[in-house]
């Protein structure tokens, strides 16, 4: 029972990781560029929910404005670092996109930090009262649940979004051939920054519900939740969008294991050591594909 206790926490803690690593799966998909500053959106998206709870309570209302704000403030911000701060080196070699995106990520922890309404030091996050459900020995929280449930929605309307709508087919063909695209009349331009806005969107959900898993917010809050969906993205194939989710169900599930068995002190160790053996073992992760390069 304790196993399947374990499973249960893993499965909520995974589900916030597949959030987040769709986002990084996304944006490699369409201009192969790994979005370091993307762990440090969810840090903007906790941070705007935090701001509303504040100001209306965390009731049912104030969970689903807090929502909705964080979703909308997270799109802007990545609509504006891709136009600014991406958008003018897509033709340089791809290392100064990589260091653009780490520089990003230091503006927005660095910049949190000195902000008077913010500031370095964490804040209590105001969430609904927590009430446990036992089930015999399992027992699951409404915190838990929600995450769950959310999640899988999430999922769901960006797998509908990708398969069956205009938008969607434009951004697959974007992600499988961007000149090619541009010459059938595709926006490219648009069709990125709405990549982009997206991922934005699932991480702010990410950082809400991370924010009400673990009630505490400081600016620095995005930075280990975005390393570990990285490797979530590699484990399940980076630029699979069923390979990020499985990748954060597994990765979650592997942390909680850990947790329970061996040592909460080994946790972030196991996540960044399956990383190393996927990357030794199998580069592309579990559902990705091998590119071929044509000489």
């Amino acid at each position: 029972m304790i196993v399947i206790q374990q499973l249960i926490n893993g499965i909520s803690l995974g589900s916030i990781y597949a959030l987040i690593a769709l986002g990084y799966t996304m944006v490699y998909g369409i201009v192969l560029l790994i979005n370091f500053a993307h762990g440090d959106i969810l840090m903007v998206g906790a941070y705007a929910a935090f701001f509303v709870l504040g100001a209306i309570g965390a009731g049912p209302l104030g969970m689903l404005a807090a929502f909705v704000v964080s979703m909308i403030i997270c799109a802007a911000f990545g609509i504006t670092i891709e136009r600014l701060a991406y958008r003018p080196l897509r033709s340089a070699p791809r290392l100064n996109s990589l260091i653009t995106a780490i520089a990003v990520s230091l503006i927005l922890e660095n910049g949190a930090r000195v902000l008077p309404f913010i500031g370095p030091n964490p804040r209590q996050f105001p969430r609904p009262a927590v009430e446990n459900y036992n089930f015999g020995t399992l027992s699951i929280s409404n915190i838990q649940i929600i995450v769950i449930i959310l999640s899988a929605l999430l999922m769901l309307a960006l797998n509908y979004i990708i398969n069956y709508t205009k938008r969607g087919k434009a951004m697959r063909a974007v992600s499988f051939d961007i000149n090619a695209a541009s010459l059938m009349g595709i926006p490219v331009n648009s069709i990125i920054a709405f990549t982009f806005a997206l991922g934005s969107v699932l991480a702010a959900a990410g950082g809400v519900l991370y924010a009400s898993a673990y009630p505490q917010v400081n600016p620095l809050m995005g930075m280990m939740p975005g390393l570990k969906a990285f490797v979530a993205a590699v484990l399940g194939g980076i630029g699979s969008i069923p390979g990020a989710m499985l990748g954060g169900f597994i990765l979650g599930i592997a942390e909680t294991m850990t947790k329970g068995f061996i040592s909460s002190q080994f946790s972030d160790a196991i996540s960044f050591s399956i990383l190393i053996v996927v990357l030794l073992i199998k580069p592309t992760g579990i559902l990705g594909k091998p590119l071929r390069v044509k000489v």
